[in-house]
């Protein structure tokens, strides 16, 4: 059985990772899904939103699982059992952050293999970045993200209010 892992802080998960996700569903038998908990940056949504956002935008693939983890992505892996890291790109600007953090990876974990797999074109223009400042300025994320996101940003935008 191919498994692969595609992690990310999925903050918010966007219509690009579920295209991402969606697209390697098809690759491999089986996808995990690792929703990382960022030490680094402050994250909108907590770790577990995350988590239940990205399993509600991907519930109708049966071979995806979404799991929350913490840690080295190679540890992680090892512990899963896979050897195939799945990520995303969007623009040849992302390229050279992956191609970085792949031979980081490859060093720490030589049998671990990386894939790059390009968003489709109709979502190349669209981040978690750019989904937190439309709708921080007030604007419509509805074509940028699940209909499970826009859900919750609509509660958020009414807790604001309040």
């Amino acid at each position: 059985m191919r498994k692969a892992i595609y992690p990310g802080t999925f903050d918010p998960v966007t219509v690009g990772h579920e295209d991402v996700m969606r697209r390697a569903a098809h690759v491999f038998d089986h996808l995990i899904v690792a929703v990382a908990e960022s030490h680094n940056k402050q994250t909108w949504f907590s770790h577990a939103e995350r988590v239940a956002l990205v399993r509600e935008a991907v519930a109708d693939l049966k071979n995806v699982t979404v799991v929350p983890f913490d840690g080295l992505l190679v540890n992680f892996a090892r512990a899963q059992g896979v050897g195939v890291l799945v990520r995303g790109l969007r623009a040849f600007s992302d390229f050279e952050y992956e191609f970085q953090m792949a031979l980081t990876n490859r060093k720490l974990a030589p049998d671990l293999e990386t894939v790059f797999l390009m968003t489709s074109e109709a979502f190349a223009y669209v981040s978690s970045t750019t989904v937190r400042e439309v709708w921080r300025l007030g604007g419509d994320t509805s074509a940028f993200v699940p209909e499970c996101v826009q859900r919750m940003l609509a509660t958020k935008r009414k807790e604001n209010k309040s």
